[in-house]
């Protein structure tokens, strides 16, 4: 097979400043290996420097569209490509590497993946051993597969199943948005009730005020929809009160309560089956740890890094949480959220979190992460912070009538449904991305 050198295809291999970065709230985006995944970039979690600290790190080379940075350790070997329009500089450990214009920028972005490229990335010829990081010297005499005349097709191939998942997953952002947004405007902001409340001073129809607030439609829109699904709107718009009361958390609407977050939930705990016995691991029962945390927008898991058996899962005190619980990070990387798409056992670092009283699923996961801002600023430990099962009793929340959760869950399930199903799709179309990627860059599957 014909390769050439990383140095042979890339312009420009420039190295990282070697400093840390000086961090603040707004500015400019420093990248971080942790936003660098599975051949994408995830700035959904930004960190950013301000303009003095960036013109120091784009000394020897600015990021540009289209600019591939590879992750040197704390992992290495990931890599990404810089999309158009994002001003940014590299963080540690990092170097950018620029395409030749002869060499296409994403058949190179699929090479350094492959396994025959990762292989070569971790393993030190010299000492006949895997290595923790990647030298310049190293990184430059990289073998890359060449494929004279195939190289745009088999990029394309591979690059039209990455945009799917991409595309998948913007729409997963704006599905979730929206459910966000109905959750905020009826539980946080209160908008039907208020609406009502002001139509009442203004000598308006509260209902039709309030059908507006929920619609987002004027009185004329309100006049075009068809009769049932006037009388739907009608009927969720009628289970909204028209007065706020005084509660412990300020105005609340009339006949809402205010209750412990502990009091609302179900709380389940996790565990790790002992590493050294090898019949507990390796089986089929999904088992959740902090790394299979979904990206931005995804909601859900459908899926783990490692798996137990029947076994390890009878040993230990782990236990199966259904479709639907949330999981809340409590220790070491706090307060990341996933909802379980599939029956699943998760480690002792995280909580299962199921809905009690009334409280639907949906509802139950948009009023954590409503919640964990004050659960991370309450948690305990010398060393890490730590969600305990007594720091959901520090946590107040707003609790509506049943009636209300109820609509809410059926409002809200459809969009989450439709989520899951698009995450699950992305797992098919990245196992048969991974697994096309090495057939075709050694020649064993032609690109026709």
């Amino acid at each position: 097979m014909d390769t050439s050198t990383l140095d042979e295809m890339c312009e420009l291999i420039a190295d990282c400043p070697h400093s840390t970065p000086e961090w603040t709230e707004t500015g400019v985006i420093v990248l971080r290996n942790q936003n660098i995944k599975n051949g994408r970039l995830d700035i959904s979690d930004p960190s950013y420097t301000d303009e003095e600290h960036f013109a120091h790190r784009i000394k020897r080379a600015a990021p540009r569209a289209g600019d591939i940075v590879f992750t040197r350790e704390a992992p290495m070997g990931d890599v990404c490509m810089i999309p158009e329009g994002l001003r940014c500089c590299l963080g540690q450990r990092q170097v950018l590497l620029r395409p030749k214009t002869d060499v296409n920028g994403k058949y190179l972005l699929f090479a350094l993946q492959s396994p025959a490229v990762q292989h070569e990335i971790s393993w030190n010829e010299g000492t006949g051993s895997t290595v923790s990081n990647v030298r310049i010297p190293v990184l430059k005499e990289l073998k890359i597969p060449r494929h004279p005349g195939s190289e745009d097709q088999i990029a394309e191939v591979l690059s039209s199943l990455s945009d799917k998942i991409d595309i998948n997953r913007r729409i997963n952002q704006t599905l979730e948005q929206m459910a966000q947004a109905l959750f905020k405007s009826w539980f946080v902001d209160f908008d039907p009730v208020k609406a009502k409340i002001a139509a009442k001073q203004e000598s308006r129809d509260p209902l039709r005020a309030a059908m507006s607030a929920i619609s987002g439609k004027t009185d004329a829109g309100l006049d075009q929809l068809p009769p049932e699904q006037y009388q739907q709107l009608a009927a969720t718009a009628a289970l909204f009160p028209d007065e706020m009361v005084d509660s412990e958390l300020g105005e609340i609407p009339n006949g809402w309560v205010v209750e412990p977050l502990s009091k609302m939930i179900q709380i389940v705990g996790g565990g790790t089956p002992k590493r050294s016995e090898a019949n507990y691991w390796g089986g089929d029962v999904l088992w959740f740890s902090v790394k299979d945390v979904p990206s931005d927008g995804d909601v859900w898991v459908v899926d783990t890094e490692e798996k137990i058996t029947s076994l390890g899962l009878q040993k230990s005190s782990t236990k199966l949480l259904p479709v639907g619980a949330t999981i809340i990070s409590a220790r070491g990387t706090v307060g990341k959220l996933a909802m379980v798409g599939k029956e699943m056992a998760m480690n002792q670092s995280c909580y299962g979190i199921i809905g009690a009283s009334g409280i639907g699923s949906c509802f139950n996961y948009f009023n954590l992460s409503e919640a964990v801002e004050t659960l991370k600023r309450n948690t305990h430990g010398a060393v890490f912070d730590t969600i305990t099962q007594t720091t959901f009793e520090t946590v107040t929340c707003i609790k509506p009538p049943n009636k209300q959760l109820e609509t809410f869950e059926l409002q809200v399930k459809p969009l989450l449904d439709e989520i899951r199903s698009s995450v699950i799709q992305n797992r098919t179309l990245a196992t048969l991305r991974d697994t096309l990627l090495p057939k075709l860059l050694s020649g064993e599957l032609a690109v026709n």
